[in-house]
């Protein structure tokens, strides 16, 4: 009989101690972003996305390249 006390006061605090350190890792505050991030755009010719600082814009339009931006303001 001692040893199913035992056992069971054992399994209790095991419970505990997991429900404490639960608790613990669930109030960490989530690691801080590095870095803003940016803004990211789809050229309109080719529908590829990029960082807004790379593209190019015309006329409310924007372009991945020069040619793109080229090839979509001058049909041929």
């Amino acid at each position: 009989m001692t040893k199913i006390i035992v056992l069971v006061l054992g399994l209790l605090l095991a419970y505990w101690i997991l429900k404490a350190y639960r608790k613990r890792v669930d109030r960490r505050d989530p690691p801080p972003q590095s870095g803003s991030g940016e803004d990211m755009v789809r050229c309109d010719q080719c529908g590829i996305h990029l960082p807004r600082s790379e593209s190019l814009t015309t006329r409310g339009n924007v372009y991945c390249s020069a040619e793109h931006q080229r090839q979509h303001l001058h049909p041929d």
